[in-house]
């Protein structure tokens, strides 16, 4: 593979910084913009010497501008992901995801490929499953909202620029040095079970959802930013359902705490019955295949958690 010039956006974040690494590894040429409210320089310290790191805010156009000059690949990650707060504080999704991605697309003037994580949640409830990416989009919070309009604000300047458009509509992500802020069911029941409290269920538990390991994320990435016919939207997930009864389950059974029996609370705000990704799209184009299973990225989260 040919060295890349990559500007990733949000690139101390959860996501970002272990995409991060794996561009360093494939030889690219890295540089990451990050405000740091919810990334954190720990994540990319060890690689911070290899790094060009700029701290400034994708409102700020002109600081995007600036970032954007010279490189070859945009993979754009920040954004603010809590379904909750974006109901208590619309405006504020609305600036940062929406503004600040028209900043990103904006500025792509010149760059051949612009890679943006958009999110499951775009699907509403879904009418079908699993969800194919043609799938009627029905976001029911202000996130999801943010993330359709990123989508289209995406396509729209490619149609003008001429870059390469890749939507990646990501599923429920866990992993490594996951955030409080991306309100992970799984690192949540995780650190609740370590601490001896039972897990928090919100509803009755039969909602699935589809549970894909980090770095599957991140090898979906990096086929879709090098393989040239990939363009326009993928999902990107395991393609399994999982309750989150069973979730529960399995991290209790893991942890040798059956003993603690899950809390059940009222259903939330923007939260959705059934969410299971149909991947068959991104097989056949990425050639992509979920390595990590939820049992084995779970052990592995379990031993990273315990050892922090």
């Amino acid at each position: 593979m040919e060295c890349l010039r990559v500007l990733v956006t949000g690139g101390a974040g959860f996501i970002g910084s272990h995409l991060v690494k794996a561009l360093l590894r494939a030889g690219h040429f890295v540089r990451v913009l990050d405000n740091f409210s919810t990334g954190s320089m720990d994540n990319i310290v060890d690689v911070a010497r290899d790094v060009e790191i700029v701290v400034g805010d994708v409102r700020d156009y002109s600081v995007v501008e600036k970032c954007v000059r010279g490189v070859d690949v945009v993979i754009h990650l920040a954004a603010l992901i809590d379904v909750a707060e974006s109901i208590e504080r619309p405006d504020l999704y609305f600036e940062v995801n929406v503004i600040g991605t028209h900043n990103i697309a904006k500025a792509c003037r010149g760059v051949n490929v612009l890679i943006f994580a958009s999110s499951s949640s775009v699907y509403g409830d879904p009418l079908k499953i699993p969800i194919p990416e043609d799938h009627l989009l029905s976001p029911r919070s202000p996130y999801a909202a943010s993330k359709v309009a990123g989508e289209a604000l995406i396509q729209a300047f490619s149609s003008i620029y001429g870059y390469r458009p890749i939507i990646l509509r990501i599923f429920n992500v866990y992993g490594p040095k996951q955030s409080r802020a991306y309100a992970g069911v799984v690192i949540e029941f995780i650190r609740r079970v370590l601490r001896r409290e039972p897990p928090i269920i919100y509803g009755d538990g039969e909602q699935t959802r589809d549970f894909i390991h980090i770095s599957d994320v991140i090898d979906a990435i990096m086929k879709a930013m090098s393989i040239e016919r990939a363009r326009g939207v993928f999902n990107i997930g395991s393609g399994k359902a999982v309750t989150i009864n069973q979730l529960a389950k399995l991290i209790l059974k893991t942890l040798n705490r059956e003993d603690l029996k899950p809390v059940y609370a009222p259903p939330r705000p923007g939260d959705i019955k059934h969410s299971i990704a149909d991947i068959t799209k991104s097989r056949k184009i990425l050639g992509f295949e979920p390595k990590i299973s939820l049992e084995e990225g779970i052990k592995t989260l379990i031993n990273v958690i315990a050892n922090s």
